[in-house]
């Protein structure tokens, strides 16, 4: 019997309950995903989720999320393995892909898909590497706080600097996600120098964003974190262009585990890369 074809394939919008599927497809494949990042990822743009089906079954997912009229999002490229080779993947690909319209789409892409990506029209832009292990648990530094409600308009304005588009809906439900811990650098003065975020994730604690003015305000918001896990393994996403990032890790006893590939099919605005030592997450940039 001839196995269903890509013509086969229904691809509609996914539920979030769809979406909890994924997220366990994504843990089979090793993310590690955060233990409650779909909510936030909905809220941000509940229509830029994909699903396909076969027979009723899902098979396949896309992610694509619009954060501005110029900027949007590619993740959870996803089919399940005994689905994959008969074509749905692209099928659901190019449905997802639609919803961007003209904007400028982002990806982090692993490295064995990385030469598809770029037959796509995505571009490198730089690359990311994820470091983990358990880092030695001290006293949190002076000038480091657990996040207030009164510090959001702050943290906004501060991350709007750091990624290529404004996002106050998402970041509103990621800083107090359930088990989301968020911790902000302050200077002397009182304003904002950094903040940073770590979850619960499948296999250890993410850390995303950790976003800093400089080493040393990261390597304080880094001690709250590790405070804060109290032992527990960390896993933070460093893009390569960050050396002052990358040198802390290394420096803290952290493993590199594996890379991606950040990418472009266009232009982004100018964004502070020199204050990102950790990405937000790499299934939604």
């Amino acid at each position: 019997m001839t196995p269903p074809g890509p013509e086969d394939l229904v691809v509609s919008h996914a539920s979030l309950d769809d979406w909890k599927v994924v997220g366990g497809w994504a843990a089979d494949e090793g993310w590690n995903p955060g233990l409650s990042d779909s909510t936030s990822f909905f809220v941000q743009d509940p229509e830029g989720f994909f699903i396909g089906r076969i027979g009723g079954e899902p098979v396949s997912a896309v992610s694509v999320v619009n954060y501005s009229a110029d900027y949007a999002f590619l993740g959870f490229y996803l089919v399940r393995p005994d689905q994959r080779g008969r074509g749905y993947g692209i099928a659901t690909w190019k449905t997802a892909l639609a919803h961007a319209g003209g904007r400028t789409v982002g990806l982090d892409g692993v490295v064995a898909q990385q030469d598809n990506y770029r037959q796509s029209g995505f571009e490198l832009a730089y690359r990311t590497v994820r470091f983990g292990g358990v880092t030695p648990v001290g006293q949190a530094p002076s000038g480091v706080r657990p996040a207030e409600e009164a510090d959001l308009v702050a943290i906004t304005a501060y991350d709007s600097a750091c990624y290529p588009a404004e996002r106050p809906r998402f970041l509103e439900r990621w800083l107090t996600g359930p088990g989301h811990r968020t911790f902000v650098r302050l200077a002397d003065d009182g304003h904002l120098t950094g903040y940073a975020v770590i979850r619960p994730a499948r296999d250890s604690l993410r850390i995303g964003p950790l976003f800093a003015d400089t080493a040393e305000d990261a390597r304080a918001l880094f001690a709250a974190l590790s405070a804060d896990a109290a032992g527990s393994a960390l896993a933070v996403d460093v893009p390569e262009t960050n050396a002052a990032g990358i040198a802390l890790v290394e420096e803290l006893g952290l493993a590199p585990s594996f890379e991606t590939a950040r990418m472009y099919t266009g232009p982004v605005r100018p964004f502070a890369q020199e204050r990102v030592y950790g990405v937000t997450t790499l299934e939604l940039g």
